[in-house]
């Protein structure tokens, strides 16, 4: 098995959405934000060399949609889906597995595209098996008002048209090898799934929107835009103890700037131990 991280660019949120109850005085230590109180986030992926599969997990925001739709998100940086691919070795013919944690746009936009002559949607992955939850599914595709903004249909439903899609049952990750098991999580969104993939003697535990950034570690810094923000604390709370009884490594996929860290237990809770890129720890 190898692992590549594949950062996709970066992109702004507003600072307060995505601190909920924080106060800016606190969360502009670790993520400070511009004079239009935006913060800058990532969207890093991982790909996962495993046999004859080649698993990627989400793929950032994609490039189909219009300019006013990326006005709002400020796309900065060099970094794309497919430069990231290629440094890597890859192209996306190669993926034979797509694994979405959930279906929100930052996540999932680089499923789909425009077929050449822009009449229709294609998935970008051809000769992938693009795996969701059945659960999730039917929560992304009958958004609720909260959330519909995030869940578009032209990132989700062309997955399902194209017949290459496929449900995890529950959290029963065979079908992605011995070496991935996955976590369930409902605070954020319904039926999100955490992998947790073991590597080198070590695992690492993919974060997705549970922990956004090492800033989101204390319990309360929950984003705004979870359904569920007590749900959230409570799950943070498990996953966090065992990650730092487990000395685990959390991956980051919005932090902008810290691609890994391990926790560790203190008297004010599981704090930040150490920081430090993927390279650095499993070597280039």
């Amino acid at each position: 098995m190898k692992l590549h991280v594949i950062n996709t660019g970066n992109f702004k949120l507003d600072g307060g959405a995505m601190f909920g109850v924080v106060p800016k005085s606190l969360w502009n230590k670790t993520n400070p934000a511009d004079e239009n109180n935006m913060c800058s986030w990532g969207m890093r992926c991982l790909l996962i060399e495993d046999g004859n599969r080649l698993i990627l997990i989400d793929n950032g925001m994609g490039n189909k949609q219009d300019a006013k739709f990326f006005s709002h998100y400020y796309l900065h940086g060099t970094d794309s889906l497919e430069k990231s691919m290629h440094t890597a070795g890859f192209s996306f013919d190669d993926v034979t597995d797509m694994f979405l944690t959930h279906l929100h746009f930052d996540h999932c936009g680089g499923s789909i595209k425009y077929n050449d002559d822009k009449s229709g949607l294609e998935t970008v992955f051809k000769n992938a098996t693009y795996w969701s939850n059945a659960e999730h599914w039917e929560w992304a595709t009958k958004p609720n008002p909260r959330e519909k903004a995030s869940f578009l249909k032209e990132n989700i439903l062309p997955i399902q048209e194209s017949g290459q899609l496929k449900f995890i049952d529950g959290d029963d990750s065979e079908q992605l090898g011995s070496n991935i098991s996955l976590s369930i999580m409902r605070g954020h969104t319904d039926a999100m799934m955490l992998p947790n993939i073991l590597y080198k003697g070590k695992t690492i535990i993919y974060m997705a929107d549970l922990i956004p950034s090492v800033g989101h570690i204390p319990l309360p810094y929950v984003m705004g835009y979870d359904t569920r923000p007590l749900l959230t604390m409570t799950e943070k709370e498990i996953l966090l103890n065992q990650a730092a009884d487990n000395e685990s490594i959390l991956f980051f996929e919005h932090d902008a700037v810290n691609e890994c860290c391990t926790v560790q237990h203190t008297e004010k809770g599981v704090r930040l131990k150490e920081k430090f890129t993927f390279a650095d720890f499993f070597g280039g």
